[in-house]
């Protein structure tokens, strides 16, 4: 059964979705760290979810752009964009045109959600290393000692907290966000072509502006980046 939406109305048929965006969310730090956790795949596989990869896939193109701006560094604070990106996809893809693209307000609506989800999930991020130092501490001799117990007894701690987590974050958001997607979606009033240029253009500003300091940044950014340009260009046209 379906909400109007197209999100799953009940826990049992949401919970994979919740799965989800626990393990994209794992991914972003603790393992495997095998870049599922990037915006344009979690969104995709949000999307997917749902039946409708190409609504995910649409949306996780604008919130990679955003992406760009933010580099995981250690122990610094960041957005976590793995299980927001799951969150944003499912919900662009829960209105979706007869092409298969995301509605216009759902998509506007799940770019937005897609950023609040990955501040809440850099805030869970950050008490969960609090939880993790505060779990280690008491067993700091055991780890002074080597005791292979004891580090593999908290490593696997750390992951499955870091999958609750994430899951938490993810059920979190869907369950406040989708009746406000589905409001917008019956009343939004403006062009289609205005109000996706309106995202696009805002994605895109945020994603030039982190490419730019790049390059003044990384030696060979600039050459990288039109040889990428040329290689794309390249496969749009011959796919065309």
């Amino acid at each position: 059964m379906l909400m109007p939406g197209g999100l799953p109305a009940s826990f049992a048929e949401l919970l994979p979705l919740v799965l989800l965006a626990g393990v994209v969310g794992l991914d972003v730090v603790s393992f495997p760290q095998a870049m599922i956790s990037r915006p344009i795949v979690g969104a995709t596989l949000g999307g997917a979810f749902l039946g409708q990869p190409l609504a995910g896939l649409t949306c996780g193109a604008a919130l990679e752009c955003l992406a760009l701006e933010s580099l995981p560094v250690g122990a610094s604070r960041y957005p976590e964009w793995g299980s927001a990106s799951v969150v944003a996809g499912a919900l662009a893809a829960s209105h979706v045109t007869p092409t298969g693209m995301p509605a216009v307000g759902p998509f506007a609506m799940a770019v937005l959600v897609g950023i609040l989800a990955s501040w809440l999930g850099g805030i869970s991020m950050v008490k969960h290393r609090q939880l993790i130092a505060h779990v280690a501490r008491p067993r700091l001799p055991q780890l002074a000692a080597g005791s292979r117990s004891t580090v593999i007894g908290l490593q696997v701690f750390g992951m499955t907290a870091d999958l609750l987590r994430g899951a938490l974050v993810g059920l979190v958001m869907l369950l406040a966000a989708a009746p406000v997607v589905d409001i917008v979606h019956a009343r939004w009033a403006l062009r289609d072509d205005l109000s996706r240029a309106v995202v696009i253009t805002c994605v895109a500003a945020v994603a030039a502006a982190a490419v730019w300091k790049d390059f003044h940044a990384i030696s060979g950014t600039r050459r990288l980046f039109l040889l990428s340009l040329a290689v794309g260009t390249l496969v749009v046209i011959l796919g065309a």
